[in-house]
């Protein structure tokens, strides 16, 4: 890797070993900047805290050497990156306004896609990690990563059975709950559909009923005036020397009539006034109809006023403001189709039911099965996990893994595993909890509670190397999984890293130099001030330099002819082991 502007790091250059790597250097040098580095490389946040002061932007590079057809390349070349001779070479630029840019094999591609290629790069391993594993949950979690497809497989399962059952009991429930205010609005709206039913309105009748009740209110001074216009259109029989409208223009059309052979203009207009006297015509026999028909029965008016106030009162209980009898009806529409709803939960509610037993036997054989699964995890788990402590100085010790269930308080809430009833949550019914005897005839009891800082440490990073093993990846980070632990027992943490390093790429950063002089390479992390500009630097450290700095890991004095004389004593252990 090459970074550039990151943290206190102004520009190095990190080469690790196809073997195991020790990253060292006095605290504060930027060793974490290192670790940072390869987070930026596979997709991690970008900061913009992290680029160095006074720089535009922090700059990460990377070569990585891999199989063409690892499912890394194979996704890498999707993305339409190229691979250079074996090599994917990888870039990040953050820059210090918080802008982010990735390139793969040349190209660019969203972050995103080296997240992707993280699964199958690398596995990191650091003290966040092993804090988290102190927590049930995450113990839970840690199983189930090992356990594989025996486990996965039944949680997959499981948890759908789970979701349905969830959806399932909130639907009862409510429907359950709420059977009284069902009950109300179902009567509530059965009175108001009688009502509508009794009534019978039609479309559009409200209108009709309203026209009809202005016609009859005015029955006499409409026959009165169709009467005095049918009187002076078409004459008064009582009044024979009255003139009326169709002699006037009966006379006018026999005037022009007689000349209109003079003149075609005079003819067009003789037919136009033909034309306006059958015009006449009709609208006076039309007005003699009207008058005819106009009824003027004071019973028929009362009878329309009734039935106006009957649908006035429907329209004012059910009809939308300015809708009229339309509202009423699609109210009424509305509301048959709520009843038929309201009316089918019962059947739904006994459908729920049997719906939610069936999902509670199913999920029951399939809690049972995670169970199961785990459990038959959990010793082989917790064999690798007391086999890897017997490498690291605590021969004695021995794990194992309690598998438990609560019990619920009412058995109509939990989930038959065991033959009893247990609480059950979106992962199963398990809780699954590291227990740690140091030695021999002490009683087993959580890790948290039942182990010291150096014991702690080596129990977690036994669990981290039993990850390693089961992780498909080629390249294994660990960042100061080692805390804690000194003396013998840091001697076997460097020895186990060097054992698994024979099979994968190991990077560690470390301040133990029990642990360093097991490396097959060993870069120093070193910062210098020259009064205005810290930068560090990395160093691939050989010889008398790798020396000085065990030397410095050991007693903090480099030339100390007693630390020196330890380190090279370390030095040469480690090589006599490989």
């Amino acid at each position: 890797m090459r970074i550039r502007s990151l943290g206190v790091i102004d520009d190095a250059v990190v080469e690790l070993s196809p073997g195991f790597t020790a990253v060292t250097g006095e605290t504060g040098a930027g060793k974490t900047m290192v670790v940072t580095s390869l987070g930026l490389l596979l997709g991690g946040r970008a900061d913009p805290a992290l680029v160095r002061i006074g720089a535009k932007a922090a700059v990460v590079e990377g070569r990585i050497v891999m199989r063409p057809d690892a499912p890394a390349a194979v996704r890498a070349e999707e993305a339409g990156a190229e691979l250079d001779e074996g090599a994917l070479l990888i870039s990040r630029t953050v820059s210090a306004e918080g802008r982010s840019r990735a390139y793969l094999g040349g190209r660019s591609v969203p972050v995103g896609v080296l997240g992707e290629l993280a699964d199958d790069l690398v596995a990191v391993h650091g003290q966040t990690d092993q804090q988290g594993l102190l927590r049930p949950a995450r113990q839970r979690q840690a199983l189930d990563r090992y356990a594989g497809d025996a486990v996965a497989v039944p949680l997959e399962k499981y948890a759908a059975a789970y979701r349905r059952l969830k959806a399932v009991a909130t639907e009862l429930d409510t429907l359950t709950t709420r059977a009284r205010e069902r009950a109300q609005e179902a009567d509530l709206l059965r009175f108001g559909l009688d009502e509508v039913a009794a009534v019978e309105p039609l479309a559009g009748e409200d209108r009709e009923l309203a026209a009809e009740a202005e016609r009859l209110g005015h029955a006499e001074s409409l026959a009165s005036a169709a009467a005095v216009a049918h009187a002076a259109l078409a004459g008064n029989p009582e009044d024979p020397e009255g003139v009326d409208a169709n002699t006037l223009v009966a006379g006018a059309h026999r005037a022009l009539e007689a000349v209109r052979s003079h003149d075609p203009a005079l003819g067009a207009l003789a037919e136009r006034i033909g034309e306006l006297g059958i015009l006449l015509a009709d609208v006076a026999g039309e007005l003699a109809g009207y008058a005819d028909d106009l009824d003027a029965d004071p019973l028929r008016l009362a009878a329309v006023e009734e039935r106006r106030a009957a649908l006035t009162q429907l329209t004012r209980k059910y009809g939308a403001d300015g809708e009229g009898i339309a509202g009423v009806l699609a109210w009424a529409e509305q509301g048959a189709a709520r009843l038929t709803e309201l009316d089918g939960d019962d059947d739904r509610i006994g459908e729920l039911t049997a719906e939610r037993d069936g999902l509670r036997s199913e999920l029951s054989g399939l809690a049972q099965a995670l169970t199961d699964a785990r459990a038959a995890a959990a010793e082989q788990f917790a064999a690798a996990v007391t086999a890897e402590l017997a490498s690291l100085a605590m021969p004695h010790a021995r794990v194992t893994i309690d598998i438990r269930q609560t019990e619920a308080a009412d058995p109509a809430d939990g989930v038959e595993v065991g033959g009893r009833a247990v609480v059950c949550g979106p992962t199963g019914a398990d809780e699954v909890e590291l227990l740690l005897a140091p030695h021999p005839g002490a009683q087993p009891r959580p890790i948290a509670k039942g182990a010291s800082g150096g014991e702690l440490s080596r129990v977690m990073l036994a669990v981290e190397v039993v990850f390693a093993g089961s992780d498909p990846v080629p390249t294994y980070l660990f960042d100061e999984v080692d805390a804690g632990v000194g003396g013998k027992a840091a001697v076997e943490v460097g020895r186990r890293l060097a054992k698994l390093a024979r099979s994968a790429q190991v990077v560690v950063v470390t301040h133990l130099p029990q642990v360093a002089a097991f490396a097959d390479r060993q870069l120093l992390v070193e910062k210098t001030n020259d009064g205005s500009v810290t930068r560090s630097g990395v160093t691939v450290l050989e010889g008398e330099d790798r020396v000085r700095e065990l030397s410095r890991m050991l007693a903090g004095q480099e030339d100390s002819q007693t630390a020196r004389a330890h380190a090279e004593e370390l030095l040469a252990a480690a090589r006599a082991d490989a």
